[in-house]
């Protein structure tokens, strides 16, 4: 694994970082206490006196004395005999090497410690131990620094505490300030502020925290000013039915209504009527397609190719297939299909009928991403700076409903229902006039 993408993988755990700042402060601070337990102990240690190695005779009378010429090196001895000639001996301990060093405990020769055979002051050890009244000569004794006094111990574990306290302190601050930061943001975000934003920094847990909190907070106040919109919408669109059933029911009721008004008057209404019921009926279909835990329905495979003929009969569309297809499935709600070819070849109808008779045609075929669907019509077609805006809710080109009524939720329903399909809409340009609108859809599951 490459050192930054073990790096990254590292930074994106808040608690290994907490953890590791921790480990990296003790371990740190106890090497640097360990160095100076060392040289506090290594400092007032007395270096060790060379032995002095003897031979005696039976009566202890001494023939011979020599020390080491260097670590590891043999003892020589020169012992004269009785008959005048000496006698050279060497003598080394088994299995020990020239050049190696002697151990010696680390105490040693420290002031009040006890001496060595052959070490000058004390037993075998004269001028360094102690005087004749037990305590060692001022000019020899060293002091201890307080941190290598038994108390002192104690002293340096606080120091020791309070070190790894400061080292953390910044790093948990840090840490604790974009936590704290966030808990500001969602209480605020919680009392309605929905434009409340979190910044996002670095790469571990509280930065992909706050990204998702940023994503779900901005997907919640798409959601309320779109609910706010279809509201607002909802109730503008439908005064207009209302007031003309009220005003039909009035002309109804007038002194001068005779058969024939009040059977134009009664059409007006029962059109009204169905207007109003209509646009209900888009309007909670919108409200439920944007929820996206809304239950639209049972998933199953739906033929396109019979409810795209069903559809073209019933508004008398061209229907163009491919020759020997006879059948196209793809995974959806079958009422929700139906409902978006509808409301496209409606749409054609209403705007490229009137213009040119069996000008609206809808095509079917496959592609190597789905099925393709597209519906053209032969009127006055859709500019280009207007051909995203016309998906959305309640949008109508300027003049529209005038001309040919609509109250702009056709289009932003197909939009919505190729999408809960995993498909996507689009309007284009329809070569010599008109305008041509391409759904695809994906056929498998």
């Amino acid at each position: 694994m490459p050192i930054q993408a073990l790096s990254r993988h590292w930074s994106r755990h808040l608690y290994l970082r907490i953890w590791l700042a921790v480990v990296g402060v003790v371990t740190l601070s106890m090497l640097v206490v360990g160095w100076a337990w060392r040289a506090t102990v290594e400092h007032h240690a007395a270096p060790p006196a060379p032995r002095e190695w003897v031979v005696l005779n039976a009566q202890g009378e001494l023939l011979d004395s020599t020390t080491r010429a260097g670590p590891g090196a043999p003892l020589v001895f020169e012992v004269p005999l009785p008959d005048g000639q000496t006698l050279a001996l060497q003598v080394q301990r088994s299995g020990e090497r020239a050049g190696e060093r002697p151990r010696a405990s680390a105490m040693q020769g420290m002031p009040g410690m006890p001496g060595m055979p052959g070490m000058p002051g004390m037993p075998g050890m004269p001028g360094v131990g102690p005087g004749p009244d037990g305590r060692v000569p001022h000019h020899l004794r060293k002091e201890m620094p307080w941190w290598a006094k038994p108390s002192g111990f104690f002293w340096m574990l606080g120091l020791i505490g309070l070190a790894v306290a400061l080292g953390l302190y910044p790093v948990v601050r840090r840490l604790t300030q974009r936590l704290e930061g966030l808990q500001r943001g969602v209480q605020r975000w919680g009392e309605g502020d929905l434009s409340v934003r979190m910044p996002v920094q670095g790469d571990d847990e509280v930065a992909d925290l706050s990204e998702r909190f940023n994503a779900a907070a901005e997907r919640i106040e798409g959601l309320m000013a779109s609910q706010k919109s279809l509201l607002a919408n909802a109730s503008h669109e439908l005064r207009s039915p209302l007031a003309r059933i009220r005003m039909g029911l009035e002309l109804v009721d007038g002194p001068r209504a005779d058969a024939a008004l009040q059977q134009r008057t009664r059409a007006e209404i029962l059109r009204n009527m169905a207007e109003l019921d209509q646009l209900i009926d888009e309007i909670l279909l919108a409200s439920r397609l944007n929820a996206k835990e809304a239950d639209i329905g049972t998933v199953e495979a739906v033929d396109l190719v019979g409810l795209c003929a069903e559809e073209c009969a019933r508004v008398g569309a061209s229907f163009d297939v491919a020759e020997g297809l006879a059948q196209i499935e793809v995974p959806g709600v079958a009422k929700l299909l139906r409902r978006m070819v509808r409301n496209l070849l409606e749409n054609a109808r209403r705007y490229g009928a009137s213009v040119q008779t069996d000008a609206v045609v809808l095509r079917l075929h496959t592609s190597p991403e789905g099925v393709v669907l597209s519906v053209s019509d032969r009127g006055p077609g859709v500019p280009e700076a207007w051909r995203q805006r016309i998906f959305e809710p309640f949008f109508r080109l300027p003049g529209a409903s005038e001309q040919v009524g609509g109250v702009g939720l056709g289009l932003s329903l197909v939009k919505s229902i190729a999408e809960r399909h995993g498909g996507s809409v689009e309007c284009l340009a329809q070569p010599g006039g008109g305008a041509i609108f391409v759904v695809k859809l994906t056929d498998t599951f």
